[in-house]
């Protein structure tokens, strides 16, 4: 599985076309969508790139082997993330989690969404 930070305000952008794959702006200024690998990745991305972004911040869990567009992992640093090359298929996504912050907007954990 695959985690991918983004706002909720950004995951629920195009309610006309609620089916069409989701393709963050990485995608096109990059050429990938950034994931995790696992939760404390996904919390560390969290609190480094969406500290002050309001409202809710979700996790999408996604299924890598459901994806159509190829996924590399490649190098931060020491660290490898998986890089998906095209969009995300909304029937990848099996679950939706949102970011427990607290009063500064740090990262602590995650959660259903209800």
């Amino acid at each position: 599985m695959l985690l991918h930070v983004v706002p909720l305000a950004d995951w629920s952008a195009s309610p006309a076309a609620p089916d069409a794959p989701y393709a963050p702006a990485s995608l096109t200024a990059e050429g990938f969508v950034h994931c995790s690998s696992d939760e404390s990745a996904a919390l560390a991305v969290a609190d480094a790139h969406y500290r002050d972004v309001p409202g809710p911040l979700l996790v999408l869990v996604i299924d890598e082997a459901r994806l159509s567009g190829e996924v590399r992992y490649e190098g931060s640093g020491d660290v490898l993330f998986p890089h998906v090359y095209g969009p995300v298929e909304r029937d990848a996504v099996t679950s939706v989690l949102e970011v427990r912050r607290d009063a500064d907007g740090r990262a602590r954990g995650l959660d259903p969404r209800a």
